[in-house]
């Protein structure tokens, strides 16, 4: 993200262990944070920017 990537983070609602997500999300890491079935609909719209 700080080389101005687009990121995309799992929410602890959809997660069966929120370990990394929440760690990416606390440091900021993450742009969006999305549903488990959300996430590949974003990247595909991302990738079709």
């Amino acid at each position: 993200r700080q080389a101005g990537a687009r990121t995309v983070g799992q929410n602890e609602a959809s997660c069966v262990v929120y370990g990394m997500p929440r760690v990416a999300n606390e440091i900021g890491a993450v742009e969006d944070v999305l549903s488990i079935d959300r996430i590949a609909g974003k990247v595909l719209d991302l990738c079709s920017l």
